[in-house]
């Protein structure tokens, strides 16, 4: 039975992935990018100052007196939590592994053009949201396929089971990648790296050629009281856990990574070179006897790197939608700058890691190990390692460990909108079953051994990604009408009515605050 699902699935998976979804996602993040004026490069100085740039304002950064609405930082590093996880370590070295170092320019390229569509997503989120039972914001893809795509002639129906199948799809997501292949990492790697002999060695069954130990099960326990009690106390405490720990996970790694490289600083220039040369041979002489075909270089970079930011998938603007701004282009802003930290960033920081330490040949494409996360970690060692003391497997492990837990508390908030949408009325109720279930999955991923909740999440995240991109697609005219509205107002200085919601009563409240206190967004 396992087999035939996996047959089922892969197929399903290529389908989704390699023949639809990889393409369909660059065609969007292209046709926002022209249609917005080429928005991430023509108003970089802006884009750039309206976020990291404005770290250290008060409207920005403070917690917000009303308990249903979180800051905008806040709104960031709860979705770089969901997205900055094993996808910016393991990925990037599996795409690298598939697709050589090529892999990494099409990282980039998905990236750059990705930053239009999570920040077309975010203004849809904030445009199209809703306040919920909780009198708490709900925004997300379900709601701009339903209100957006609906409102068009004869779609209300069509934007309606559109917005359905993406609920499902978000929600049975979030057991996968957002929870037990994420805990699943983590048991493996820490479990292998910090060993206690008396723990390991109990051995409580044997699935194949995996033993679980009893050691696993006490690290799944632990994970499952620790991710229970921050996911119980909803989004603000997730949160404050976010904001607490994504910042610091995050420059821990890239001073970690900054370190190695700068220590194998000759190596720099032919990682590069390595990087672009063959990003575009056809049947790549790297990779030894394999080869790696064209289409294998440029979907496993595509991929990842969708994997890592979560661009087009509709994930984050779940979370971007509980913000407290009103302007939808500022937490627009914000979805740019994400993808910006989570790929351009993070994920080239692992892959020059990989690249410059020398586990891989860049001569002859000779890898010490097809292992992805011992890859990294291999890396860290050639800098981190005193004698028999291998700290920098132990850091990799700590990373995926710290990058993984903060992924599984976003992804449990994404399941808990997509769950509160379908529920209807009943939402209350079904979004704290949700919730119990979810916990007590975490129990399940650290003692699995099967890779296929890994392999079917991955398909239902390309299930997640057809569905938005087709709402964002669709949507693309009023984005860009929003787009011209706010450059218009805020960079060239016009005097014209902002365009913030499609609910009238939310417009006009909003537009009379913004009037108010102008500087707020």
């Amino acid at each position: 039975m396992i087999d035939t699902l996996a047959r089922i699935n892969d197929a399903v998976n290529s389908f989704v992935w390699t023949k639809t979804g990889v393409w369909l996602l660059i065609a969007t993040g292209i046709l926002m990018t022209i249609l917005t004026g080429f928005f991430q490069f023509t108003h970089i100085g802006h884009w750039w100052k309206k976020t990291i740039g404005s770290l250290f304002h008060k409207n920005v950064i403070s917690h917000t007196e009303d308990k249903a609405t979180i800051s905008q930082f806040q709104a960031l590093c709860t979705a770089l939590a969901a997205t900055v996880g094993v996808g910016n370590i393991a990925g990037v070295s599996a795409a690298i592994i598939t697709g050589g170092p090529g892999a990494v320019f099409w990282m980039w390229f998905a990236a750059i053009f990705g930053m239009m569509t999570n920040y077309s997503e975010n203004i849809l989120g904030i445009y199209f949201r809703r306040k919920n039972h909780a009198d708490e914001w709900s925004g997300g893809a379900m709601y701009y396929l339903q209100d957006g795509l609906g409102s068009y002639p004869h779609m209300k129906k069509v934007g309606r089971v559109l917005a359905i199948i993406f609920a499902i799809c978000a929600a049975l997501a979030s057991f996968g990648i957002g929870n037990m292949g994420q805990v699943n990492k983590i048991v493996i790697n820490f479990t292998s790296s910090f060993n206690i002999k008396a723990l390991s060695s109990k051995v409580l069954y044997t699935s194949g050629d995996t033993d679980v130990t009893l050691y696993m099960l006490i690290v799944g326990i632990v994970l499952m009281v620790l991710v229970g009690f921050v996911v119980i106390g909803g989004l603000q405490r997730i949160a404050l856990v976010a904001e607490k720990v994504v910042p610091f996970m995050v420059v821990l790694f890239i001073l970690g990574s900054i370190t190695i490289i700068c220590k194998n600083y000759m190596h720099v220039g032919p990682a590069f070179a390595a990087i672009f040369s063959s990003a575009f041979t056809g049947p790549a002489m790297w990779g030894g006897a394999t080869g790696v075909a064209f289409k294998t270089i440029i979907t496993q970079g595509c991929k990842r790197g969708v994997f890592s930011n979560e661009a087009g998938l509709g994930s984050s603007v779940m979370v971007h939608s509980n913000s407290n701004v009103r302007e939808p282009v500022k937490q627009g802003l914000w979805g740019i700058f994400e993808v910006f930290a989570d790929t351009i960033i993070v994920c080239t920081m692992t892959a020059l890691v990989v690249l410059t330490s020398g586990v891989i040949n860049l001569d002859t494409g000779a890898i010490e190990t097809t292992s992805d996360a011992v890859l990294v970690a291999d890396a860290f060692n050639t800098v981190f390692k005193i004698g028999s003391f291998e700290f920098g497997r132990m850091f990799v492990a700590l990373a995926i460990l710290v990058f993984a837990f903060t992924t599984v508390l976003g992804w449990s908030q994404y399941g808990s909108k997509a769950i509160e949408y379908l529920a209807g009325k009943n939402a209350k109720t079904a979004v704290k079953v949700y919730k119990i279930i979810f916990v007590c999955l975490i129990l399940s991923g650290a003692l699995m051994t099967s890779s296929i909740a890994w392999d079917i999440s991955d398909t239902f995240n390309g299930l997640m990604m057809l569905p938005n991109l087709i709402g964002v697609l669709a949507m693309s005219p009023l984005v860009k009408k929003i787009t011209d509205n706010y450059v218009a107002r805020r960079i060239k200085g016009e005097k014209i009515d902002p365009i913030l919601s499609y609910d009238p009563e939310i417009q006009a409240a909003n537009a009379k605050a913004l009037a108010e206190n102008p500087g707020e967004d």
